[in-house]
């Protein structure tokens, strides 16, 4: 990205880094403790289903936190854990970003990979296109399906509306009428992981605010789901682990392409430049400020200082500003905050009601923003050298989604007086290298 530079060497040693720890694993007494993980399902959305570098592909699928969590149930008692993998020859699956080569700035070259699942493209009426997905029959415990929010969850035609989910029903599109929630309950489970709720607030924050179709999903509804679906799933007994919705603001989408950068690179053809106008979500014209969020997309769009029709340059003058589509300005990041806060106490109310465990991920992942070290290597949010997060920046690595399944174990552990090991970090890439 030509607004921040990223020297080849700076990966080579993070690389060398990774692969030269150690791990350090605490050896623990395998035990169930008070939980029975015999069939254990996983229920989410894209998090949960191993989404990469953003696509849904086969690698990505085999590395999803659930899986991770599976395999070490394995010594406490757990059962088989089937995934909806893509098959061997459809490996790319829905198609995703790769790290291609580097320029000789060093800045990294991101091409993407073609899908080789899609069967089908239709459109549905007062909705749109859909991408249909190669079928899928089997056995399920990964029930992750990207794009699902939980104001979607009890919406029997939903099906039709996303490929991901329809890629797992039974019948065909536009014919299902099988509501998420009835669907993962369909048949008996002990333990389960729950963690809905990052779309309800992803979407409207990833198009800047500026989707019509992606607002936040309203509190009062948010509660009522949130409760709903709990109780769906502890209905007969069954108990599990909840998580929070992370920092949404501090991914790498949101924090890598920044207002200094953006001027500095500006700045180096024309110097007297000192402010890049946007238009707010409110339809004001306005000069950007460090309050104002620009997502990761609007770098590789190559728009900015190109003059329109009339000669003004993109983001440089009043005249022509930065679209709201590319910028979440500050009332809107404040929005963001302000729903991210009260799901999440959504999410710990109705979890300790129902006395299940709980993952803060939102302030697990504001712990590694910054940089933390793991098993003797730093990781950290930073976009690419960071690690923790895949190409498209909100997605994790395989690294990143083994360190999320170790929080999910430990608090499973502590809840359930479990001894579940730990999974070990060192076994995961980070981002993928050329």
């Amino acid at each position: 990205m030509k607004s921040n530079i990223i020297y080849q060497s700076i990966f080579a040693v993070a690389l060398l880094s990774l692969a030269s720890c150690k791990p350090e694993l605490k050896t623990v007494t395998p035990t169930q403790g008070n939980a029975d993980f015999s069939r254990y399902i996983a229920v989410g959305n894209s998090l949960t289903s191993g989404f990469a570098d953003g696509g849904l592909y086969l690698d990505g699928q085999k590395n999803s936190f659930p899986g991770m969590i599976a395999t070490q149930m394995k010594t406490v008692g757990g059962g088989e854990f089937y995934t909806p993998f893509f098959t061997d020859a459809q490996a790319d699956g829905t198609g995703y970003k790769k790290l291609s080569s580097f320029t000789a700035a060093g800045d990294p070259v991101i091409t993407d990979v073609a899908a080789q699942a899609v069967r089908d493209v239709i459109t549905i009426p007062d909705f749109g296109k859909v991408t249909l997905m190669t079928k899928y029959s089997g056995e399920i415990n990964n029930y992750g399906v990207p794009g699902i929010k939980l104001g979607q969850i009890t919406y029997k035609p939903y099906g039709n509306l996303n490929g991901y989910f329809e890629r797992l029903l039974p019948g065909n599109s536009p014919t299902n009428n099988t509501a998420y929630i009835d669907f993962v309950t369909e048949k008996p489970f002990t333990f389960f992981s729950l963690w809905l709720g990052n779309n309800d607030i992803l979407g409207y924050a990833t198009t800047g605010g500026a989707s019509p179709a992606d607002q936040p999903t309203d509190k009062a509804t948010f509660t009522a789901l949130y409760n709903l679906a709990a109780s769906r799933m502890t209905a007969n007994g069954a108990k599990g682990v909840v998580a929070t919705i992370p920092d949404v603001l501090s991914t790498p989408y949101f924090t890598t392409v920044t207002l200094a950068a953006l001027l500095k690179g500006v700045q180096a053809s024309a110097p007297t430049v000192t402010s890049l106008y946007i238009k707010t979500g409110a339809g004001d014209v306005r000069p950007a400020t460090a309050k104002d969020y620009f997502i990761l997309p609007f770098s590789s769009a190559g728009l900015l200082g190109k003059p329109n029709g009339s000669g003004i340059p993109y983001g440089l003058h009043p005249l022509n500003p930065i679209e709201s589509q590319y910028v979440l300005d500050e009332a809107e990041a404040a929005k963001v905050a302000d729903y991210v806060t009260y799901y999440n106490q959504t999410i710990k109310s109705v979890a300790a009601a129902k006395q299940l465990a709980v993952v803060d991920t939102y302030a697990i992942f504001k712990e590694y923003a910054a940089g933390k070290m793991v098993n003797g290597a730093e990781v950290s949010a930073a976009y690419i050298t960071g690690n923790i997060f895949s190409l498209d920046g909100i997605h994790l690595t395989p690294l990143g989604y083994a360190i999320v399944a170790n929080e999910f174990i430990r608090s499973i552990n502590k809840t359930y007086a479990s001894g579940i090991p730990i999974v070990d970090v060192t076994k995961y890439r980070g981002v993928k290298f050329p």
